[in-house]
């Protein structure tokens, strides 16, 4: 028998489910997500924003590029326990997932929930795009 003498409550996460368990999706399709929010333990939410976004990563400056965004607020729709949330939407048709050498753009789920205390937690779940195959480095050259 373990005991915890922190008196902080367990850490609120969310767990998400996509419509294809790969996680690959191609331009135009249709993406459908639910997510279940596991250990609030007794704190109170007070808002959900869920979106779907892409991202670049690497060299030089970041872009950042929201597809999908919707905030929660009604009491009634927020997830919770016994009504997991989720949404539904359809892809577009670019940017690409791209695995470069110099920036990589990737494709997220974010759910970002706001507790009435004021403290608010963000979840990203990474999905795939496209089938752009990885780039290489270029091999030197031998003298």
């Amino acid at each position: 028998m373990s005991t915890s003498s922190d008196p902080r409550p367990p850490a609120s996460h969310v767990l998400v489910q996509f419509c294809h368990a790969d996680r690959q999706y191609e331009p135009l399709d249709a993406l459908t997500v639910r997510y279940e929010v596991q250990g609030l333990a007794g704190e109170e939410l007070l808002a959900v924003e869920h979106s779907v976004l892409w991202y670049t990563e690497g060299k030089g400056e970041e872009d950042l590029g929201v597809h999908f965004f919707e905030r929660i607020v009604d009491q009634q729709q927020l997830p919770s326990a016994n009504a997991p949330g989720g949404f539904a939407t359809d892809l577009p048709s670019s940017p690409l997932s791209y695995e470069g050498v110099i920036v990589k753009i990737r494709w997220c789920v974010r759910v970002r929930l706001f507790f009435v205390g004021g403290r608010d937690f963000v979840s990203e779940y990474v999905f795939t795009m496209g089938q752009l195959p990885p780039a290489r480095m270029p091999m030197a050259t031998q003298s």
